[in-house]
């Protein structure tokens, strides 16, 4: 029996439904048309090199075309550096403090300042809810009031030790971090203020986890102190809002709104110092018939953090929690500090700036 042919067996040769007339090569119109012997033997040409996402080169013709409000930074943040090597030492850490709980707020994290002076103080006031956020908190104010700078030792090794981020033997660097030593050594040239621009953005881009854009933040701020001599440890960025960390754009625009906001900040801490520096002074004479040691070390205390409560004080000054409680409240019946609540299960008080 002869077995008829099937349509759709490709065997049989038979077009399909959906089967056209072969197209030739010359029937294809919107081809160009080719010499002969034209492209054989031939290699294809070099592409150009990929644009690098930082440019150097771009952030130093922002920086030249910015020369008026860099010079204003600059000068403003030499007298914040003259002012706290003339000061006291707790004055840095007192802006840690300040800048770390304004750039919580910025990050997303909400800790105030007394939470923050608490579990710095004496690591008490952390709950299930935020607990890393404390943590990352307090990582912040201790890499900005001390410690080696992230560039001390090479940018690689440097970042990487300032973000506790070395590998397990300690002499590995991760990609990420090592891709941002490759961006910031070749910015050099760079003025501190612009280099610490571009370190902000740069590892806003390449860091991963939540804590990215706090240590972005960190890690610009102690480097931006490059330009000073050393009694300012940090630039302040957050105290008079986040406008520095808000840039967008390109580089021009980026550092525009960073070296404004920063220049900001910096009047800010000057202006907070000042009013510091008055208190402590109101402080000794309104205090100088008081007989013991409390009284002065209280003050000292007051004048390191903006936020005390009675263990922390008994803790940084040695008195007992009745005389530094005596003491609190004299001094705010002197008008010389304020409760801030008296609600919860710390009192908290503050100077009376």
């Amino acid at each position: 029996m002869t077995r008829k042919p099937d349509p759709y067996d490709e065997a049989e040769g038979i077009p399909g439904l959906y089967d056209g007339d072969p197209v030739e090569e010359d029937d294809l119109w919107f081809l160009p048309a080719q010499e002969p012997g034209e492209g054989e033997g031939l290699f294809p040409t070099p592409r150009a090199a990929p644009r690098p996402l930082f440019d150097p080169v771009e952030w130093r013709a922002a920086q030249d075309a910015l020369s008026g409000d860099l010079a204003d930074l600059a000068l403003g943040f030499g007298a914040l550096d003259e002012r706290l090597r003339a000061g006291p030492r707790q004055w840095v850490h007192r802006l840690a403090l300040l800048e770390v709980a304004d750039l919580g707020w910025w990050a997303g994290d909400r800790i105030g300042a007394e939470r923050l002076a608490l579990w710095t103080g004496l690591r008490l006031g952390a709950t299930g809810e935020d607990a890393q956020a404390l943590a990352r908190a307090g990582w912040a104010v201790r890499r900005l009031s001390g410690g080696p700078a992230p560039d001390a030792g090479g940018w690689a090794e440097g970042l990487a030790g300032f973000l506790d981020r070395a590998g397990v033997e300690g002499d590995m660097v991760p990609e990420a971090v090592a891709d941002l030593g490759d961006v910031m050594a070749q910015a050099a040239a760079l003025h501190p203020a612009t280099r610490a621009a571009m370190l902000f953005h740069c590892w806003n881009m390449l860091g991963q986890g939540p804590s990215v854009g706090l240590e972005a933040a960190v890690m610009a701020a102690r480097h931006g102190a490059a330009m000073g001599r050393g009694g300012a440890l940090f630039l302040p960025l957050a105290l008079s809002g986040p406008g520095a960390l808000r840039g967008a754009g390109p580089a021009e625009q980026k550092l525009t709104a960073w070296l404004r906001g920063a220049a900001q900040a910096v009047t800010a801490a000057l202006l907070h110092l000042d009013r510091v520096a008055a208190w402590s002074v109101r402080a000794g004479e309104k205090t100088g018939d008081l007989s013991g040691r409390t009284p002065p070390a209280l003050i000292e205390v007051l004048t390191a953090w903006p936020m005390v409560t009675a263990p922390l004080a008994e803790a940084q000054t040695g008195a007992s929690r009745a005389a530094v409680q005596r003491n609190l409240d004299l001094f705010a019946r002197r008008g010389l500090v304020r409760e801030v609540t008296g609600q919860g299960r710390y009192r908290v008080w503050t100077a009376a700036v």
